[in-house]
């Protein structure tokens, strides 16, 4: 199967460069796997699809202020640093630009002196692991100096830090925020309790490898990028209930997607359990316990649109972004929604 059938026209403007002032007035495309149907509603009537027969499944991970930016020690030049991954012992996977001015040895000042970065290996593609040189409780230093890591597609300033985490975010670990969760509101999340949807909560940690454009022709021949998940003991044994009651399991983004089908795959059951995975999942898959998905509208070329494309077949979904297109839908993080049931 090759790269290019995931391909798909996207006019600049449909990329969304800031979030809507309510986060669940954007739009919702419904797409009917049953009988091939798209409807067009808003994402506060996802109140009107989910019911008592269906569990929501969210990912809870938070989103590290982890942009920073500061001045090499010796040559006062400006470095931009990424943080992507706690390796422990105050070391940091991060990504570095400009690189080539980044070598083993180079200390980075932030914030005259708050935070210095000390690196201590060169790897490839501008990663660089760093020693965090620092005084205090680290995590209060980052959210007094770093801004949210914007994907690349998005050019404005985000005027509110909060708006790129979700509004049930718990701990932090994430690299990208799990955008289809962006959409909903506390009071949505109450209003879908109180009609009496099952509410869980699973953690994966979203890396960078989430924007890595696929570089081969075959995706058979794509190496999936590795992200940590978290399942508690509690929310297992309600997962493996509801499915024995014949529940609907509705995914809320791909990164709760990956965690579900993850676990599955590998005990045939929900279960405790903190590990990684590098699902890879398109065309051919066989879906194990997923039975809808909430998601935004993903790059062209990209892992999640071949994840989509599985779930609901490409033809459908090509025929969805289509339309979505169409009728001037926002794109991408912090664009607009579809349910697929």
């Amino acid at each position: 199967m090759n790269v290019e059938d995931f391909d798909y026209y996207l006019p600049e403007e449909l990329i969304a460069q800031t979030p809507l002032s309510n986060r669940s007035e954007s739009r919702l495309l419904i797409v009917d796997r049953n009988n091939n149907n798209l409807e067009h509603k808003h994402f506060y009537n996802i109140i009107d699809e989910l019911g008592p027969n269906d569990c929501l499944v969210l990912n809870n991970t938070k989103v590290y202020p982890s942009r920073i930016y500061g001045n090499k020690i010796d040559t006062n030049a400006f470095i931009e640093v990424l943080l992507l991954k706690d390796l422990g012992n105050n070391i940091w996977e991060c990504l570095t630009k400009p690189a080539r001015r980044v070598k083993v040895g180079t200390i980075i000042s932030f914030n005259d002196g708050l935070l210095k970065t000390k690196c201590i290996k060169e790897l490839d593609d501008g990663m660089r692991h760093f020693e965090m040189i620092y005084d205090g409780i680290f995590l209060e230093i980052l959210e007094k100096i770093g801004t949210m890591p914007l994907p690349p597609y998005i050019h404005e300033k985000l005027k509110d830090q909060s708006r790129y985490q979700t509004v049930y975010a718990k701990d932090y670990g994430s690299a990208a925020a799990p955008t289809a969760g962006l959409h909903f509101t506390k009071e949505l999340l109450d209003e879908l309790k109180n009609k009496g949807v099952q509410i869980e909560y699973v953690t994966l940690n979203v890396g960078l490898g989430t924007f890595r454009p696929v570089s081969v022709e075959k995706i058979e021949d794509h190496i999936m990028h590795t992200e940590k998940y978290h399942m508690d003991k509690s929310v297992a044994e309600r997962l493996n209930e509801a499915i024995k009651n014949n529940k609907r399991i509705v995914a809320v983004g791909t990164t709760s997607i990956r965690t579900l089908e993850s676990i599955y795959t590998k005990y045939n059951t929900f279960k405790e359990c903190t590990e990684d995975t590098n699902i890879f999942i398109y065309p051919g898959y066989n879906w194990k316990v997923v039975d809808a998905l909430i998601t935004n509208f993903h790059l062209p070329k990209s892992t999640l649109i071949m994840l989509v494309s599985s779930f609901a077949g490409k033809d459908l979904i090509m025929k969805a972004y289509s339309e979505a297109v169409k009728e001037k839908y926002r794109f991408f993080s912090f664009g607009d929604a579809m349910f697929i049931k």
